[in-house]
């Protein structure tokens, strides 16, 4: 007999603590285990806003998976395709090269991109924060704008570079906005004469920042922001951007040359091609993470609509945070093994243990185990929580390290030569880089040199 093959696409929260559980759970020689990425790392994306405002370098929060796995073979690309009925995932390798895995299991991990909406001007003139790149290009992007302000002696111009826009008023929107605010601060102390020409805003179409967290602490944030010099507009969006102008839909237009865009997220399209039901994006499956009409296939993660039994609503699904998705990952390779064996599966159960939320410097709100934090005791929380969260003894270290460094010595402010780059999320997310069901199919055949299963 083969051994059977089990491949995983992605490996962020869900798609490395599948792996991890495969490589504990599956006996050596046992089983082929196969992961596709476009990285060798797991990005720990919570301290994002972290790397863009300096306070982490970017290896601090790349978890290495060759450290972190010893048995799974990697393959750099991207999933763009899967045929089901000839069980072949279809991948375009970094190379550009298109190459197939074939499955006996499959676990969909693929994750989130950056939800984009038909905003005029907003994919030329918008940066993210969804990846390394993009917190690294944001970064030297904000201090270039000040020492191009700084060097200016045109008033609109400087205006124009001196004004911050984040949309956005989740986790990632304030915790970028409050931490790039600290970045212009330090950075002012060399150009006294911006000081007061700073402005950052922080605009969301949501009535309140934050809900999941609940009124209370949504209002302490937004008493947290405002501290911070920070301008929040609720119930507001974006209507028009250009190089030198952004458009409010309440009518005003403010000159700004940065952008930042981190308005939600949206699942991978990957999960459309697979040509089962999805809910808004998410490929549905069963309370044991299988998909009900390919029960070979498992998926978890942000891209998955998991149904949440933990919740008294019986339409909830699971929400797409980094705890859900690692206690997914664990689940889902715990009922790939059991399918193997032809043992039942369990279903999945988590209740939520609370979230964290770092405003940068010493300000923080948490609701750990349904408690309201805020102050020194959830900056306290909130940083303990990450160290223990992230999966790697090294990537924890280099993380201590880093805040300790900062306490200490203080921070940098130096440019790292990337300012002209172009931020990534918005170009990856295009929906034609992936494949139709039929396509999927044609595709398969062809580097399968087989007959495409249904004609």
């Amino acid at each position: 007999m083969t051994r059977p093959r089990i491949v995983v696409i992605g490996a962020g929260f869900a798609g490395l603590h599948a792996l991890r559980r495969l490589e504990r759970r599956i006996p050596r020689g046992a089983a082929d285990i196969v992961l596709v990425a476009p990285n060798d790392y797991m990005l720990y994306s919570p301290l994002l806003p972290q790397v863009a405002s300096g306070l982490l370098t970017p290896q601090s929060i790349a978890v290495s998976l060759h450290r972190m796995l010893g048995r799974t073979r990697m393959v750099p690309g991207s999933a763009i395709g899967v045929d089901t009925a000839d069980r072949v995932v279809l991948v375009r390798k970094i190379s550009d090269e298109l190459g197939y895995e074939r499955y006996d299991r499959l676990i969909l991990a693929p994750g989130s991109l950056t939800r984009v909406f038909d905003i005029p001007g907003l994919s030329e003139h918008g940066f993210g924060n969804k990846n390394l790149a993009e917190a690294v290009v944001l970064r030297d992007h904000v201090l270039a704008q000040l020492e191009l302000a700084n060097a200016s002696r045109d008033p609109a111009e400087r205006e124009e570079r001196c004004r911050f826009i984040v949309v956005g008023g989740g986790y990632t929107g304030v915790e970028t906005a409050a931490s790039l605010r600290r970045l212009t601060e330090e950075a002012a102390v060399r150009y006294p004469e911006l000081r007061s020409a700073i402005h950052w805003h922080l605009v969301d179409i949501a009535p309140r920042l934050l809900p999941e967290l609940g009124p209370k602490l949504g209002e302490e944030t937004l008493d947290l922001l405002r501290h911070l010099d920070i301008e929040v507009s609720l119930g507001v969006s974006v209507r028009n951007v250009t190089e030198s102008k952004v458009t409010l839909t309440d009518g005003r237009v403010l000159p700004c040359r940065t952008l930042v865009w981190t308005a939600g997220t949206a699942p991978s399209p990957l999960m459309e091609s697979i040509g089962a039901p999805t809910e808004r994006g998410k490929l549905r499956v069963g309370s044991d993470l299988a998909t009900p009409d390919h029960p070979e296939v498992f998926a978890i993660g942000d891209a998955a609509a998991v149904p949440n039994l933990d919740s008294p609503d019986e339409t909830a699904i699971c929400p797409p945070t980094a705890q859900y998705a690692q206690r997914q990952g664990v689940v889902a390779a715990d009922n790939v093994v059991s399918s193997l064996l032809r043992r039942p599966l369990r279903p999945f159960v988590h209740e939520d243990m609370g979230l964290v939320v770092d405003l940068s410097g010493k300000d923080a709100v948490a609701r750990p185990f349904g408690i309201d934090m805020s102050g020194l005791p959830a900056f306290a929380v909130t940083r303990a929580y990450h160290l223990w969260a992230i999966p790697s003894a090294p990537a924890r270290a280099r993380v201590a390290a880093n805040w300790l460094i900062r306490a200490t010595l203080g921070g940098e402010v130096a440019r790292l030569g990337f300012a002209h780059g172009v931020p990534s999320t918005f170009v990856d997310q295009a929906a034609d880089h992936y494949l139709s069901p039929e396509e999927a199919r044609r595709q398969g055949a062809r580097l399968l040199d087989v007959p495409a299963a249904g004609g």
